[in-house]
């Protein structure tokens, strides 16, 4: 049989991506491809999952982080593990498609041989097939699903929620969600999911009244057998966001309301119990040692891809602690063995969705370009281009995030720059344009202002601290999620394991010490204080557009990153390679 030029080239791609040399057999390459996704049904109780998405319909370059430390009883365990330390941790082959996707490790030559990952058009492939072959399986959506793009943010979530709808979502839970604000919220669960998209959080509360807000749980009969899901919403948003957006609703960790909602579903006959959870993975860890009654966590938050659960002990018994990692880039499924009443074994995969390897449900793909072509020019323009690899996430800086620390600085005349710890954000190779929608991967919020501020360096020093303790406090309840502020124009050392208000020293300015009196001139964007919204500060993205129309070409970033003590042998943390 012949095939065409075009059909040659891709599988030429899926040669490449699956591993195989391209003077390999069409027909081998194809196999490997349809392996590498055959996952054989086990059980009769079947959860697919993913989380964290951030709003990405196409398929992107994700690099996974070099620094995700873990600290104290925390450190050398999943999920603060990096680089070659997690692929033994996890028994991945080294230079192989899953090293690529699980870890930063020669990241861009890697990204060129295995291609770009995710992709709703891909992912809703994947989730066909893994139901086909699942009677009554259930797709979880852990949040952070309607922000994080050009397009979330113009359409106001309404892009999502349509892709949502159309990729077979059962239920959800949600983070960013709430940055679209209460009533936008409220429209899309009323009307564009209701009856279809169940939206779950037990720990969703009215100020006034303390009364749910959402459901906590739904109980699904999946054959024959009473399956629970309970929700469970970021506890920080009104913290770690605006408050703002949400101003007549509580949240909070609930952790005594967790244990009464899984006593009221397993009095109701649930045989399975699971917790979709926005917690954070540290968080999650902490809960299910305290609470009873759960089957497993599948969580979110973090961004962490996690291959095999951590198995937690309680007083009930044990429950799996899962995270699906972020960006469309993986597909979780669970599967219990059911049998007397009760789970006896499991199976979990957390799979890559390589798009080179699966193709394009046609028409997701349809609908994804109905929703671009308003914007398509431009999310198309391009800014400048890019010499180095560009990506965010890590502990404490990115290459992207340095790109926006640069041209906060020059556009405002500022000696230092803050930009928000975000965990979200695509990644672009060495030699790629620097597109509108680029930029957009990092910056599209519903609170992008600018400030300019003068701050004394005490005042420097207390920020830099309270970031600090939220990252690296050693009690999970304590950690609210995202990384260190990203710091440009100063210099500083961190201590991870101090304690707080003694993690930061050595804070220079060109070299010299901060004065604790003295007033610098400071850059940022994202406040979360309702008067900073109110000072109507240019967008960040048209300050860093215009950073970048003027430069034209971005070099070699360097990183201004802390000095870490304290953090010799961590497998948390490792020296970059790209």
């Amino acid at each position: 049989m012949s095939i065409n030029r075009r059909e040659f080239l891709q599988t030429l791609a899926v040669a490449s991506a699956g591993g195989l040399s391209l003077h390999s057999n069409p027909s081998m390459a194809q196999a490997a491809a349809n392996k590498f996704y055959d996952l054989p049904k086990y059980g009769n109780v079947h959860l697919l999952h993913f989380t964290d998405c951030h709003a990405q319909l196409q398929p992107i370059y994700f690099r996974e982080p070099n620094v995700n430390l873990g600290i104290g009883s925390q450190a050398g365990k999943t999920p603060h593990l990096v680089g070659e330390y997690f692929l033994k941790a996890n028994g991945i082959p080294a230079g192989t498609r899953d090293a690529h996707a699980f870890t930063y490790l020669n990241f861009t030559e890697a990204a060129k041989t295995y291609g770009q990952v995710g992709g709703f058009a891909h992912l809703a492939t994947l989730v066909k097939q893994i139901k086909a072959s699942r009677p009554g399986s259930l797709l979880l959506d852990g949040g952070d699903t309607w922000q994080g793009s050009g397009t979330a943010l113009w359409t106001n979530g309404q892009d999502m929620a349509n892709a949502a709808l159309a990729l077979g979502v059962d239920l959800m839970t949600a983070h960013w969600e709430m940055t679209l604000g209460e009533d936008r919220v409220m429209e899309i669960v009323n009307k564009d999911f209701k009856g279809k998209i169940e939206f779950l959080a037990q720990n969703i509360k009215t100020a006034d009244f303390g009364d749910p807000v959402f459901p906590s749980y739904s109980i699904r009969n999946m054959n024959g057998i009473p399956v629970a899901i309970i929700g469970q919403a970021f506890p920080y948003t009104p913290i770690a966001n605006p408050g703002y957006f949400v101003p007549n609703w509580t949240f909070g960790i609930q952790e005594e309301n967790l244990q009464k909602t899984i006593d009221e579903v397993k009095a109701k006959g649930a045989k399975v119990v699971v917790l979709l959870s926005h917690n954070g993975m540290d968080v999650d860890l902490k809960l299910a040692s305290r609470v009873r009654g759960l089957h497993a966590i599948l969580g979110g938050h973090t961004h962490d891809g996690v291959p095999i659960p951590v198995k937690v002990q309680n007083a009930g018994g044990t429950t799996l602690v899962t995270n699906a990692g972020s960006n469309g880039k993986y597909l979780a499924v669970l599967d219990f063995d059911v049998k007397g009443g009760k789970p006896v074994d499991f199976r979990y995969k957390l799979m890559p969705v390589f798009s080179n390897l699966i193709p394009a449900d046609q028409s997701m793909a349809a609908l994804i370009q109905n929703i671009r072509k308003p914007y398509e020019s431009r999310l198309q323009e391009v800014l400048a281009t890019t010499d180095a690899l560009l990506y965010r996430r890590g502990n404490f800086n990115g290459s992207f995030d340095q790109v926006i620390l640069d041209g906060l600085m020059a556009q405002k005349n500022a000696e230092i720059a803050f930009s928000p710890g975000f965990r979200w954000g695509t990644t672009l190779l060495p030699g790629q344009n620097i597109t509108m929608e680029n930029l957009l991967d990092q910056t599209a919020i519903t609170y992008p202002y600018t400030t300019v501020n003068a701050m004394t360096g005490n005042t420097i020093k207390t920020i830099l601290e309270d970031v600090a303790d939220n990252l690296f406090n050693p009690d999970p309840y304590y950690q609210q999620g995202g990384d260190m502020v990203r710091v440009g124009g100063l210099q500083y050392t961190i201590d991870p394991a101090a304690s707080m208000g003694k993690r930061i020293t050595e804070m220079r300015l060109n070299g010299k010490l901060l004065d604790a009196d003295k007033v610098y001139k400071v850059a940022g964007w994202a406040p979360v204080s309702e008067a900073a919204k109110n000072t109507g500060g240019e967008p960040i993205w048209d300050v860093i557009a215009r950073h970048l129309r003027e430069i034209k070409t971005v070099k070699a970033v360097q990183l201004n990153e802390p000095a870490i003590i304290g953090v010799s042998g961590n497998p948390g943390i490792a020296p970059i390679s790209i």
